[in-house]
């Protein structure tokens, strides 16, 4: 186990290139399942997250190359293996493959995903598509019972905008008999992402990145190569950091378009953003203001970016409300900021965020990816060091975080845990 340790108060300069979406990559991968020849996905981001989910295809008889950022996967001696336990407990998207599992072989066994506590994240719109298409869905011993005789198309109406429930729902139809209809779908660029690998493999999908998805069910996809598209996330946490530290950074590789709502956000607070094709260039507001934020479904602003803009506020003259309308738990990072000589309270869904103040270096915990980051947009405004502990939530999402900060100027390094740490951090 690691930790990062940030000396801050560095001005940060540069350009920094961003990886492939963490969040089309885990649905992208498994959705390699349902072809019979090899795929290949090109630009992955080099996260644990990909190591899993390699080893898990491994498990169920995948012969799979991965070598940088590029994958290469051979689904064709794939077999139906259970995949009760271990490695799907840790990651979230794991339940991606109850989808492409059922999808190609009318049957899977998967455990309970893992990954982030956020509070209740129900998997229950997920098993309302899968039995509308006709599996029988059970819950036997912490594990996900999927059966089918035959998938045929139906019309399924989401109850809540889910993305994890519209891609795997998507999965499951794309193999089953006659049309499905997707209502209430999520709209979110990795829906589109995910599509657009399928129809390269020869699936029928219309309507993705709208709130209804058609899909015509095909006997038959075979491989193909794509091109994953940039993580607006890791993108949107440059963009924040760099508001906070930088004088000049240029964050390359972005899709400007899926980053609107920050944007927005970030000229309202007194930021000077100025985009072009595939670049966004951030210079240092002279004096940050507050502004409220309410997170909200594609294309508003995203729940992934709430912790690290929570961070960012704490240095904005006046009153800021953060509310978090997607995870009411994702506030684990503001008793660590406050450690750090935040002023922030949590009334219910909200965080109230007075500012400015002088962070101040301390020893803190991630307790998931995007309080790590907020931690460590923390520690680069801080005045002091701090230490970092729980980096393997933070290397779940963030691409050679640390090489990429350094490059940028930041004063920030990673270290091994002593053996006495390591059992400070079990017991905390």
């Amino acid at each position: 186990m690691d930790k990062i340790k940030v000396i801050g108060g560095k001005t940060l300069k540069g350009s920094v290139k961003i990886s492939g979406a963490k969040n089309s990559a885990v649905a992208l991968i498994p959705a390699s399942i349902l072809a019979e020849s090899p795929v290949t996905i090109e630009g992955l981001p080099e996260i644990s997250d990909v190591e899993i989910l390699k080893k898990l295809l491994e498990e169920i008889g995948g012969v799979v190359h991965l070598e940088d950022q590029d994958i290469t996967i051979d689904p064709s001696m794939m077999t139906s293996m259970p995949l009760p336990n271990g490695k799907v407990k840790k990651l979230r998207a794991s339940y991606y493959l109850m989808g492409a599992m059922l999808g190609r072989f009318k049957k899977a066994v998967i455990g309970l995903p893992g990954g982030c506590h956020l509070g209740p994240r129900p998997i229950d719109q997920h098993i309302k598509g899968f039995e509308a298409l006709g599996a029988k869905v059970t819950n036997e011993q912490g594990a996900i019972y999927l059966r089918a005789d035959e998938l045929k198309g139906a019309r399924i109406y989401l109850d809540v905008v889910s993305v994890g429930a519209t891609i795997n729902i998507m999965l499951a139809a794309v193999r089953a008999k006659g049309k499905t209809v997707i209502e209430n779908a999520a709209k979110e660029p990795e829906i589109i992402d995910v599509a657009t690998l399928l129809t390269n493999m020869g699936a029928k999908i219309k309507g993705a990145g709208t709130d209804i998805i058609r899909i015509e069910g095909v006997d038959h996809l075979h491989g193909c190569r794509h091109t994953i598209i940039p993580d607006r996330i890791e993108a949107g946490t440059y963009m924040i950091l760099a508001s906070a530290m930088g004088r000049g950074v240029l964050v390359d590789n972005v899709i400007p378009y899926h980053l609107e709502s920050l944007i927005a956000k970030l000229r309202e607070m007194g930021v000077s953003v100025e985009t072009s094709d595939d670049q966004v260039y951030i210079s240092k507001a002279k004096k940050l203001v507050a502004a409220d934020i309410k997170t909200l479904v594609y294309p508003g602003f995203p729940t992934d970016l709430q912790q690290p803009m929570t961070a960012l506020l704490t240095n904005a003259e006046g009153t800021s409300v953060v509310t978090d309308t997607i995870y009411s738990a994702r506030f684990k990072h503001i008793d660590e900021l406050r450690r750090m000589n935040a002023n922030i309270k949590v009334e219910g869904r909200s965080a109230i965020i007075t500012g400015p103040v002088q962070l101040n270096g301390a020893k803190v915990k991630a307790t998931d990816l995007r309080a790590g980051a907020s931690l460590l947009i923390a520690g680069l405004m801080a005045r002091g060091l701090t230490e970092i502990t729980g980096v393997e939530h933070i290397d779940r999402g963030y691409s050679h975080v640390v090489e990429k900060l350094q490059g940028l100027g930041a004063n920030v390094w990673r270290e091994t845990l002593t053996e006495e740490e390591m059992e400070q951090v079990k017991n905390s």
